[in-house]
């Protein structure tokens, strides 16, 4: 266990740690998009969903998994940038792009403030959702979930919020998908830049699919 924690400890199994659970969460929204995404199928197809979801009896650990997966992402991730600050007292006077060869982007520069910026959001969002109002439906009885998204995006606030957010998410993955690649070292010459291509289009998609659930329910309601 000690040889474990010194090997997760040092500066390459921190980034191996976080590009993992990074391609997890990753692998996670994809299927959680797909998921939410039934709400254009209608309540009861959207109900029937989260039902079945919800009363899986493996729900409970995949959940406590997730939440392990996503604390340690968040921690290691926190840890290596205040030692990355640490390790450079003095600023640079002057930052500037480092040309077409760089990697560096807007993305990059600002992942510690997105993922702190999400990592609220994701607490807020868990009130709403997971922890909010209990509506049911039917007979047997159901959550009513898509009486609550309804209720939620009702207000252009929350809806305001929300997209906002799901741009962070798609700023956010950007850069963490290819280089979380690059962590665990599946990362090569060869193919970089189609990974940066494809990392860049699927960070869109994402965001974007998550963002125009609030905008069409608000619309539609």
């Amino acid at each position: 266990m000690s040889t474990l924690r010194r090997v997760f400890s040092s500066s390459v199994g921190t980034k191996l740690l976080i590009g993992a659970t990074g391609l997890l969460l990753v692998f996670y929204l994809i299927l959680h998009l797909a998921g939410n995404l039934l709400i254009f199928a209608g309540q009861n197809t959207f109900n029937e969903y989260s039902h079945t979801l919800i009363s899986n009896p493996l729900i409970v650990p995949a959940e406590i998994g997730l939440a392990v997966i996503f604390l340690i992402h968040v921690y290691k991730t926190v840890r290596m940038w205040i030692s990355n600050q640490a390790a450079r007292p003095v600023r640079y006077e002057k930052k500037a792009w480092a040309g077409h060869t760089s990697r560096k982007t807007i993305a990059s520069s600002t992942m510690i403030y997105s993922g702190l910026s999400l990592f609220l959001f994701v607490l807020i969002h868990l009130k709403q959702f997971k922890f909010g109002a209990w509506y049911t439906i039917g007979d047997p009885p159901v959550r009513d979930l898509y009486r609550l998204e309804t209720e939620v995006f009702t207000s252009p606030v929350w809806v305001a919020v929300y997209v906002v957010c799901m741009a962070l998410v798609g700023l956010h993955l950007r850069h963490g998908i290819s280089s979380a690649f690059q962590s665990i070292g599946a990362d090569h010459p060869l193919y970089t830049r189609r990974l940066l291509i494809w990392g860049a289009i699927l960070a869109v998609l994402i965001g974007a699919g998550f963002a125009v659930i609030p905008v069409w329910v608000y619309l539609t309601r």
